[in-house]
């Protein structure tokens, strides 16, 4: 790692900006390309992604992909023979199995030349390939240069060493070396299975603790019990919580789960807002000037289930930045006002919550322990 050179960040504020730049980084690459994303399509905007790593590989930078076997469920095998053929690496984390589906790597990142990184939550899909409002989900990113580049390229290295998931028992879960390493303002933080895998918990929950300011955009939000209270706490002691969630969402039964939480939140204070135009897919969190960014949402998969990478950022402009782009996300929001949510409750609607709720927030953890348990 480069000694005392400051990392610098920059909010790629639409998919589609993300995208475009990640394209620009994989053609001005000139050493090495790592692309490792839980979702990677076949169509127009996968094909566009494919082509520019295989020149990359013509050229003679080394190209490795890294895809998630079930979120990648539909890629063709031959898909990336264009790539291999040049020599190029491409592999499928966790190929499927009976007993370890559950564990999968939600990770978005892709690191060029190990100075320039890219993460958020795009995946390698035409969806993502608008500006959110008028086209295309909503989603972010966030370029990344200096000593953390590096860092998220060994983190790379690390999951695709260990990509088809065959290793010892006790060595299957185990952290990878760099679980969380940290500069002058930053801290990155991965997310593996496993009871001792929580530093994205713990560090949430600390700057939770102090905190007056919290404004959160979260896909699929499904906190844990202790989250929750520090987010009502905050509300109820004078703090302001915001929280940007989906009207519309690729996974109802997400949407239905977190709606299952809204009348503890509203009643302590807690600002809902549901996100209008298109299915909303970002994730960013800002607790006074503190941004976390990455690819994990605020539910148990994320929390809980899923490999995921973050990063903490204690930076005061960056998270002046955050706020402005989650302001621009609320004009296009609709306040959901606790009389009105309370009124509109039906048996019905209470039923469905509650079923999705119990079926994301307890089943599906459920099973993940115990195939975990099958692992060691």
């Amino acid at each position: 790692m480069t000694q005392g050179v400051p990392s610098s960040f920059q909010w790629l504020p639409t998919g589609e900006a993300a995208l475009e730049a990640m394209l620009n980084a994989i053609h001005a690459a000139r050493e090495s390309v790592r692309l490792e994303t839980y979702i990677y399509a076949d169509d127009p905007v996968g094909q566009q992604f494919r082509s520019a790593l295989v020149q990359a590989q013509q050229r003679g930078v080394r190209v490795q992909v890294l895809v998630d076997a079930f979120g990648s469920i539909y890629l063709g095998e031959n898909f990336w023979t264009p790539l291999t053929n040049w020599g190029g690496q491409f592999r499928r984390f966790n190929p499927l199995a009976l007993n370890r589906w559950s564990y999968r790597n939600h990770r978005k990142l892709l690191v060029c030349d190990n100075a320039v990184a890219f993460i958020g939550g795009c995946n390698i899909s035409h969806e993502y390939a608008g500006d959110g409002v008028t086209r295309g989900w909503r989603d972010l990113g966030l370029r990344i240069t200096g000593p953390l580049a590096e860092e998220l390229g060994d983190s790379f290295d690390a999951f695709f060493a260990r990509a088809d998931f065959r290793h010892k028992r006790l060595q299957r879960l185990r952290k990878p070396a760099n679980t969380t390493a940290a500069g002058h303002n930053w801290k990155l933080l991965l997310r593996c299975p496993g009871r001792h895998h929580a530093e994205f918990k713990r560090a949430l929950a600390q700057d939770l603790a102090g905190a007056q300011s919290v404004r959160i955009i979260s896909a699929y939000f499904l906190p844990t019990w202790r989250l929750r209270m520090e987010l009502r706490r905050i509300a109820r002691w004078g703090g302001q919580v915001q929280l940007i969630l989906a009207a519309k969402s690729d996974v109802p039964l997400a949407r239905l789960a977190s709606r299952h939480l809204y009348r503890s939140f509203l009643r302590a204070g807690v600002e809902i807002y549901e996100y209008q135009p298109q299915v909303l897919h970002a994730k960013m969190i800002i607790i006074d000037d503190i941004v976390y960014a990455g690819s994990a949402n605020l539910d148990t998969r994320s929390l809980q289930i899923n490999y995921e990478l973050l990063v903490r950022i204690a930076d005061a402009t960056l998270a002046a930045e955050a706020r402005e782009l989650f302001a621009g996300d609320l004009a296009h929001c609709r306040r959901v006002e606790r009389r009105a949510w309370r009124k509109s409750r039906t048996f019905w609607n209470k039923l469905k919550e509650e079923v999705a709720y119990y079926f994301l927030a307890r089943l599906d953890l459920y099973v993940a322990r115990r195939q975990l348990k099958m692992l060691r």
